[in-house]
C-alpha cells in the first residue's frame, strides 16, 4: 500500500526551457482539440472548482503562443476568452452565499460550482483564482488582445478585486494561501492599471497584507508562519503559500515579501525529511501538492541555500491540475506560467546551517516539535512518527502510561558537528505524576547512515520503558510505501506492540490504512472540511516500538539506547565521572557536561 499523494521529489522535474515548451506543446494540443464552437476550454468532468479553468487554458495558450507564434493560437485565445466573459462571469448573488459584506453589489465573482446555490462557500478562492488567471491573460495575451478587450478584461479583472475586498469578508476560510492569492492579484492588477488607479490597488494589497496576514501569523517551532486553515501549517496548502509570497517579492520587490518567505522556507526545510517525505496539518495532514509548489520551494530554496525541491510532490500534478483519466485542467494554470517565466535553478545540496528543530546528515534525519520532541525520525528509508500510548503522543521514557516528553520549563538544546558525526543534545524538564521534577536528556547522533539516540532521566518508578517511535512509511522509488517495521536495534530489550482493542482510536500500522485517513475518522468533520491534525490528537494507542533501559547505568539514573537504521546488536555503556555524563559506543563517544553560566549543556563527542 502506497501513500496517495506524495510522490517524486519536485526537483526531478526537468525545468529547461525545452521542458517547459514541450509541457505547453502538450497543453496546446489537447486544448485545440477539447475547444468547443462557443469557446469552453474545460474538461468535460469538470464540476466543482470550475470558475477559473478554462480561463487557466487561455492564460497557457497565451503563453504558448508568445513563445511560438503559433498560428493556430490567436483565435483560440479570443474564443475562449469571449466565452469567460458570456459564460463565467456572475454579477447576481450566490444563493445562500454566507460572506457578503454588501449585498446586490453588482460586482463580478466567479462560481465553485457553477449551480447557484449548488455550494456557495468555494466562491471566494474561486474568484481570487479566476482574478490570477485574468491578469496573467492580459500580461502574456499582449500579441493577441486588441486594446478595446484589453481594457474589458481589465475592468473585470478590477471587479474581481472590488468584489473580493469591498463586497465580502475577506479571507473567509482562514486559508493563507487564499490570502496571498488575494494579494497577489492585486499587486499584479495594480501594474496593469494606469496612475492612481494601480497606486491605490497596490497600496490596498500591500495593507492586506500587513494587516490580515501578517498580524495573524501563527508561531510554530519557532517560526511565524502565515496563518492555514486555522493552523501553522499545512502539508498540502503551505508550499502553496510559498510560491505566491516568491511571486509577490518578484512583482512588488518588497522585501517583506522575501523575509517572510525565507522563513517559511527554513521552516519547511526543517520539517522536511531527506527522502521528502512530511505528515501533519490542520486541512491536509499527508496530501501534498506539486506544480503549485515548484516555484516557492526553487525561489527560496536558492535564497537560503537548501535543496526544498525535495518535497514530494503529487506526480499526477507534476505539470498542470489533471483530471482522473490524466487530461489537462486549468485550475491554478498561474503557478505554471510563473515557474516558466522565472529563471532560479534549484538549489540541489543541503543547507549547511544547523537548526534548532532539525538533526540531518546523510540519509538520516529529525524533525522536532516546538516542544522538541522527534515529529518524524528518518533513517534507512523508513520514517517512524510519535507513537501513542494512554492518549499521550510522544517519543519519551514512560512509567504507567505517563509520557516524559511534555517540558515544564525551557528547553536547551546543544548542536556539535565533529569527526564525521552530527548530533544533538536535547534537555527538557518534565514533572511525572509523582509531581517529581526530572532532566530528560536526549542525545542523537548519527554518521550521516545510521542514528543512534541515548535518553537518559533521573531513575524512575516502576518499570520504565522508552517509547521509541512508530514504524509507518519507506520510500520505495517514486512512492512512498506504508509499513509496520524498520531497522532498528536497542542496548536494553526491543518489542514492537500492537494495539489488542479495536476501533479509530487505536491504530495498527499493520493495517492498510494511512494516517491522514485515521486522522479524519477521528476529526469532528469529515475530509476537506474537518481538521485532521485535531482529530488525531483523539488517537488513544498506536502501534509501538518501546525500548527497555540498559542494564548498567549508574545507580541514580534510567538510560535508554536505540539504533535506527540497523538492526545489528549494539551496546552502550554509561558512566558518570568528574567530566559529566560519558556515552560509549562502537560508533562514538560522547561527554554530556555540566551547563555553564548561562544553564546551556555541555556537550563534547568524538568518533
Amino acid at each position: 500500500m502506497h501513500l496517495i499523494h506524495q510522490r517524486g521529489p519536485l526537483h526531478d522535474l526537468p525545468d529547461t526551457p525545452e521542458a517547459y515548451d514541450a509541457v505547453l506543446a502538450d497543453v496546446v494540443e489537447q486544448a485545440l482539440a477539447r475547444l468547443t464552437p462557443e469557446g469552453n476550454l474545460e474538461h468535460p468532468d469538470c464540476v466543482d472548482d470550475i470558475g477559473d479553468t478554462s480561463l487557466g487554458i487561455t492564460s497557457l495558450l497565451a503563453l504558448a503562443n508568445q513563445r511560438t507564434q503559433d498560428p493556430r493560437l490567436p483565435e483560440a485565445v479570443l474564443r475562449s476568452l469571449r466565452f469567460h466573459l458570456r459564460e463565467r462571469v456572475f454579477t447576481e448573488d450566490n444563493p445562500g452565499y454566507p460572506n457578503l459584506r454588501v449585498h446586490n453589489s453588482g460586482l463580478p465573482y466567479a462560481r465553485y460550482v457553477l449551480e447557484p446555490g449548488a455550494h456557495p462557500i468555494g466562491d471566494w478562492p474561486s474568484t481570487v483564482w479566476a482574478l490570477l488567471q485574468l491578469v496573467n491573460v492580459v500580461e502574456v495575451g499582449d500579441r493577441v488582445i486588441h486594446d478595446e478587450l484589453r481594457y474589458e478584461l481589465g475592468e473585470l479583472a478590477l471587479g474581481y478585486w472590488r468584489w473580493l475586498t469591498e463586497a465580502t469578508f475577506f479571507n473567509p476560510q482562514e486559508a493563507g494561501n487564499q490570502a496571498l492569492g488575494c494579494v497577489v492579484g492585486g499587486l499584479m492588477l495594480a501594474r496593469q492599471l494606469p496612475g492612481d488607479e494601480g497606486k491605490a490597488v497596490r497600496e490596498r494589497a500591500l495593507s492586506l497584507y500587513h494587516e490580515e496576514i501578517r498580524a495573524h501569523r501563527v508561531s510554530d517551532r519557532g517560526a511565524l508562519l502565515p496563518p492555514e486553515h486555522g493552523g501553522a501549517y499545512d502539508n498540502n496548502y503551505s508550499p502553496i503559500s510559498l510560491s505566491f509570497l516568491a511571486q509577490a517579492h518578484r512583482v512588488s520587490g518588497e522585501a517583506v515579501f522575501a523575509e517572510d518567505g525565507d522563513a517559511l522556507a527554513r521552516y519547511i526545510d526543517a520539517r522536511l525529511t531527506n527522502g521528502g517525505f512530511d505528515n501533519g496539518g490542520p486541512r491536509y495532514s499527508e496530501q501534498h501538492s506539486a506544480f503549485e509548489s515548484v516555484l516557492g520551494l526553487r525561489y527560496f530554496g536558492a535564497r537560503i541555500g537548501s535543496d526544498l525541491g525535495r518535497y514530494r510532490g503529487d506526480s499526477r500534478w507534476a505539470r498542470h491540475a489533471a483530471k482522473a483519466d490524466g487530461g489537462v485542467d486549468g485550475h491554478f494554470a498561474w503557478m505554471l506560467v510563473w515557474q516558466i517565466q522565472d529563471a532560479t535553478q534549484w538549489h540541489r545540496e543541503p543547507s549547511k546551517e544547523s537548526a534548532r528543530h532539525q538533526l540531518r546528515a546523510g540519509t538520516v534525519s529529525v524533525a522536532f516539535d516546538s516542544r522538541m520532541t522527534p515529529a518524524v525520525i528518518e533513517a534507512d528509508g523508513t520514517y517512524y512518527l510519535p507513537a501513542a500510548v494512554d492518549r499521550q503522543h510522544g517519543f519519551g521514557p514512560v512509567v504507567d502510561g505517563f509520557v516524559y516528553c511534555r517540558p515544564m520549563g525551557e528547553v536547551r538544546v546543544r548542536d556539535l558537528r565533529t569527526d564525521g558525526l552530527t548530533a544533538k543534545l536535547v534537555t527538557k524538564p518534565v514533572v511525572g505524576r509523582d509531581h517529581v521534577l526530572r532532566h530528560v536528556r536526549s542525545l542523537y547522533v548519527t554518521d550521516g547512515t545510521t542514528l543512534w539516540t541515548t535518553v537518559a532521566v533521573e531513575r524512575l518508578p516502576g518499570d520504565p520503558y522508552l517509547l521509541a517511535g512508530l514504524p509507518y512509511a519507506a520510500d520505495d522509488g517514486d512512492r512512498v510505501r506504508r509499513t509496520a517495521e524498520g531497522a532498528v536495534a536497542s542496548a536494553g530489550e526491543l518489542r514492537l506492540t500492537h494495539p489488542q482493542e479495536e476501533g479509530p482510536e487505536y491504530f495498527d500500522a499493520r493495517s492498510e490504512l494511512l494516517q491522514e485517513q485515521a486522522a479524519f475518522a477521528l476529526a469532528a468533520d469529515p475530509r476537506g472540511y474537518g481538521n485532521p491534525d485535531e482529530g488525531w490528537r483523539h488517537l488513544v494507542g498506536s502501534t509501538a516500538l518501546e525500548a527497555g533501559p540498559i542494564a548498567d547505568a549508574p545507580d541514580d539514573l534510567h538510560v535508554f539506547a536505540v539504533q535506527y537504521g540497523s538492526a545489528e546488536p549494539f551496546a552502550v555503556e554509561v558512566t558518570r565521572g568528574e567530566e559529566g555524563l560519558t556515552v560509549r559506543s562502537a560508533a562514538f563517544t560522547a561527554v554530556l557536561g555540566a551547563a555553564d553560566e548561562h544553564g546551556e549543556p555541555g556537550l563534547t563527542l568524538r568518533a
